[in-house]
């Protein structure tokens, strides 16, 4: 018998200053049982630094053709599609010749460092590819606070992000590894 994803259940209110975007979003987040607690928190991080009311979440690990996260206009061409981890390259060129930008976050500390050394000099190729980085400790710090329920305000400014709650506040400024060019 397959097991179930388990729901999350998040309030998140974005101030990005950095954008002149506010909004609040409810948001329902379904946790495959092979995910950790600290790649929920990731996938709700990127939905706070790239909030947009018409990004949307992917249908899971388990679908190879979606991202975790992404944004499509009304013609259903992609936008922007936003990856969680550490990708294979080829996943990452596919993605880049879909969508108009792609965003990778990895974490993971030593993992994520191994990851880029492996990768990055093919990936530098891909004009619409930006990588962000977060440090281990933060991610950690990220995956302690995740509950079934949550209320979140995000406060963007100056590529600085605080994750604010009732459990803890956590500021995070993730490390840009590469920048799209385009």
């Amino acid at each position: 018998m397959a097991l179930k994803a388990t729901v999350y259940k998040a309030e998140l209110a974005v101030s990005d200053v950095d954008r002149h975007y506010y909004a609040t979003h409810p948001l329902t987040l379904a946790r495959h049982p092979s995910e950790t607690d600290e790649r929920l928190m990731i996938r709700l991080l990127a939905f706070a630094l790239f909030a947009d009311e018409a990004l949307i979440f992917g249908r899971g690990l388990s679908t190879q053709d979606e991202p975790d996260l992404w944004q499509k206009d009304l013609t259903g061409d992609i936008l922007h599609w936003i990856d969680v981890g550490q990708p294979e390259e080829q996943r990452l060129r596919r993605a880049c010749g879909r969508a108009r930008r792609v965003t990778v976050i990895t974490y993971g500390g030593r993992a994520s460092d191994l990851w880029w050394e492996k990768n990055g000099a093919s990936l530098a190729r891909l004009e619409n590819l930006t990588v962000l980085d977060v440090p281990a400790d933060l991610s950690a710090a990220l995956a302690a606070l995740a509950s079934r329920s949550m209320q979140w305000q995000a406060l963007i400014q100056d590529g600085e992000l605080q994750l604010m709650s009732e459990a803890g506040t956590v500021s995070v400024q993730p490390r840009v590894r590469q920048r799209a060019t385009r």
